[in-house]
């Protein structure tokens, strides 16, 4: 596959899936954390906002692979 390509691709995946996670994400958020204190709050809400990094990291090392020697 060529790398333009991986990148239309890993494009329109990486939006997908932090739309989807931003919202899985809130509603756990809302409905198991939000009321139950500032401390627990501040820390799903951090952690939360740091678990989509590994999976959009990988998705742009994929993007970024050169194209293969033909």
């Amino acid at each position: 596959m060529r790398q333009r390509t991986r990148k239309a691709i890993g494009t329109v995946a990486t939006v997908l899936f932090l739309i989807v996670y931003s919202l899985i994400a809130m509603a756990i958020g809302g409905n198991y954390v939000v009321g139950s204190g500032l401390i627990p709050e501040l820390l799903y809400f951090m952690v939360a906002g740091a678990l989509w990094l590994p999976v959009v990291m990988a998705l742009i090392r994929w993007m970024a692979k050169p194209d293969p020697v033909s």
